[in-house]
């Protein structure tokens, strides 16, 4: 097996989930060269220990001047000597794959790999928008020798079209050699009212805040919420409005990944895996970072029924999943719940394999081993 040099076009150097990825490839034993946009008015000066080429600012949700971003680079390709020496060009969602083909036609030894963990809900749209995305989205695909996605769910609606190969890497919590204390360091949470449900990450989901919102006023201080992390005011301008009017419900702020993460999900009951925030496409079929956290950490995890979450806990045997509607469903559960009932809920989730939630140093050298043998180029030698 031989060491490949890759390099990682992100879509945004300041998302966790990118320092996470390109953390497995350098302790995987990649050779790394990091690129992409940002989706912070800052530059990002470092990525899991590498400086970045920072290929200027996107935003969320502006589709066209993201387009006209990747358009600049595909026209005028980077002059980067990595790009020459690359074996593999890994580029994350659709505008970093149009920039890496553009890049792999450049240099025809190099091999292109498309990781796609969301899917874009343009690529659901059943109108000429739509039409036109995915037919430029199958194009590009065909120039990649492999794809990479995190749940099952976009595997059978999405990629299985595509002839390309799919591996699966989940969205798991990176824990290197184990860091995270065993589950009986932790002492045991307090089994009964009031119940705490904390929602962290990217808050986006306008839906699930009013529903959360919701069954924190009805409870009357049974049921309290915990929100912290980013919320997206693009989505929810009237976050802080909801959250200061609604007893029970708490927005304490950002937090450090991962170093904040056993603090946060020891401190609460349940951890929220619900988004309806694209409830008829990516929402249904994602297995979200956060089921992931509070699955590692034994909070319980809520989700609903119907969708791929809810499907993926059931397999399991782990967490609540609740029918739709949730305003009505969600308060019943917590109604009837009993000291009993969390603590028989509460053992599945600590009994659930520490390996379905977390990745370690074994899993970076099979995702670094897999890229090489991708890889048309010799390149080093790869040291375990």
């Amino acid at each position: 097996m031989r060491k490949p040099k890759i390099i990682y076009l992100a879509h945004d150097l300041a998302d966790a989930a990118v320092h996470k990825r390109v953390a497995m490839l350098r302790d995987g034993g990649a050779i790394l060269s990091v690129a992409g946009f940002r989706r912070t008015p800052q530059p990002v000066r470092d990525v899991a220990g590498h400086v970045p080429v920072d290929l200027g600012r996107t935003y969320d949700g502006r589709f066209v001047r993201r387009i006209a971003a990747t358009l600049r680079y595909i026209l005028l390709p980077l002059r980067n000597a990595a790009f020459a020496e690359a074996d593999v060009i890994v580029a994350r969602n659709l505008e970093m794959l149009a920039i890496g083909a553009r890049h792999a036609a450049i240099f025809p030894a190099t091999t292109l790999v498309y990781e796609s963990l969301d899917i874009h809900r343009l690529l659901f749209d059943k109108g000429p928008t739509g039409r036109l995305l995915r037919r430029i989205e199958e194009l590009l695909v065909k120039k990649a020798t492999a794809l990479i996605t995190s749940s099952p769910g976009f595997i059978a609606a999405h990629f299985s079209r595509h002839a390309t190969p799919v591996r699966l890497i989940e969205n798991k919590v990176y824990d290197p050699q184990g860091k995270i204390p065993a589950q009986n360091a932790w002492p045991k949470r307090p089994a009964g009212p009031p119940w705490k449900i904390g929602w962290f990450g990217v808050i986006r989901c306008r839906k699930s805040l009013m529903i959360l919102s919701d069954l924190a006023r009805r409870s009357n201080g049974a049921v309290e919420i915990v929100i912290r992390g980013r919320p997206a005011l693009d989505q929810i301008p009237d976050f802080q409005d909801v959250v200061s009017r609604t007893r029970g419900m708490h927005f304490t702020g950002a937090y450090r990944y991962p170093e904040d993460l056993p603090a946060l999900y020891r401190s609460i009951h349940f951890s929220w895996a619900v988004d309806f925030y694209e409830e008829d496409g990516n929402s249904s079929l994602l297995l979200p970072n956060r089921l992931y956290e509070g699955g590692l950490f034994d909070a319980v995890p809520v989700a609903l029924k119907s969708v791929f979450t809810g499907v993926f806990l059931d397999q399991i045997g782990a967490g609540v999943t609740l029918e739709d509607p949730l305003r009505l469903s969600l308060p019943r559960f917590f109604d009837t719940l009993t000291a009993d009932r969390y603590r028989a809920l509460e053992e599945r989730a600590t009994q659930t394999p520490r390996a379905q939630w977390r990745h370690d140093e074994d899993d970076c050298r099979s995702l670094v081993g897999y890229l090489a043998s991708l890889s048309h180029s010799p390149g080093e030698p790869v040291h375990a």
